[in-house]
């Protein structure tokens, strides 16, 4: 009993003595941890940790056989940033552009080249980043020894002079569900050309094609403002899915190949716009009888 009371006693000791020792090396290690993870330890910017869009799944398209395929249309559109519906699309902590060049760039979507509308060249990400920069020379002056200097500047493109996207799609019915479809196939952002001396706009052009199917995964979990709601975790594959933008027509498939501004002007040209739309919209109601 003794020789028990007397171990019980001495391994208390030794607890009371290896207790302050064992407890500065965690606080060490927390200290270094601390100072090396400054920035993780930023207070969240919100109530929750929002997680839906970082886990979401997109499903895939469901298949349709070409046996199915009643009837299909072509469509180009031009989709205006500037738009009240469409002002997401420039929102400024996040625009559509800077999605789509930064995939690109890092290679996550492969996007094609302009010469053609149907995808046939693909751009590796180092033309693509030759693209979205431009090289240029200053000149500078040392404010010690007032010598002149000749500096080599990278200007990046500004996503605010991306006003419009070009959008290309195919609208058809589907004769096994008796309805009336559309399946975006590529987006193209335009880019506002200007004059080098005056700065004033000229003209617009297409910086490449993005092929939609192949980018759903990505646009999925970049989130989209929504106008409403800030708790609604809307994605940019639901925008264009749920087609929540307002867009205008600007060519259709025909045996010239033409686009509308090279026979039409002015209110000629939305009217034929329009016309075009209303023809899609009621090939479906005229396959029905009432």
């Amino acid at each position: 009993m003794k020789i028990a009371l007397k171990l019980l006693g001495l391994s208390l000791l030794l607890l009371t003595f290896a207790a302050p020792l064992s407890a500065q090396v965690p606080d060490n290690i927390m200290m270094d941890a601390g100072e090396e993870d400054q920035e993780s330890d930023r207070p969240l910017d919100d109530i929750v940790e929002k997680r839906t869009v970082a886990e979401k799944r997109v499903l895939a398209y469901d298949h349709i056989r070409e046996a199915d395929i009643f009837w299909e249309k072509r469509v180009w559109r031009v989709i205006d940033t500037r738009e009240k519906m469409n002002l997401p699309f420039a929102y400024p902590e996040r625009p559509l552009f800077s999605i789509l060049m930064d995939a690109a760039e890092t290679g996550e979507i492969t996007v094609y080249s302009v010469e053609d509308d149907k995808f046939s060249q693909r751009l590796t990400p180092d033309e693509v980043k030759a693209m979205g920069a431009s090289v240029d020379t200053i000149t500078t002056f040392d404010p010690v020894t007032y010598e002149e200097k000749i500096e080599i500047v990278t200007n990046d493109i500004n996503p605010e002079d991306v006003k419009r996207f070009r959008l290309k799609e195919i609208w058809f019915f589907d004769e096994e569900t008796s309805t009336l479809q559309v399946r975006i196939l590529g987006i193209a952002p335009l880019l506002d050309v200007k004059d080098e001396n005056t700065g004033e706009f000229r003209y617009e052009q297409p910086m490449f094609w993005v092929y939609y199917p192949g980018a759903r995964e990505t646009l999925a979990r970049e989130r989209v403002f929504n106008f409403k709601n800030d708790s609604v975790d809307a994605t940019w594959e639901d925008l264009f899915e749920a087609r929540f933008f307002s867009s205008y027509i600007i060519k259709a498939s025909n045996v010239h190949d033409r686009r509308l501004q090279e026979y039409l002007s002015g209110v000629d040209l939305l009217l034929e716009s329009e016309k075009i739309r209303q023809e899609i919209f009621n090939f479906e109601h005229d396959l029905w009888s009432y």
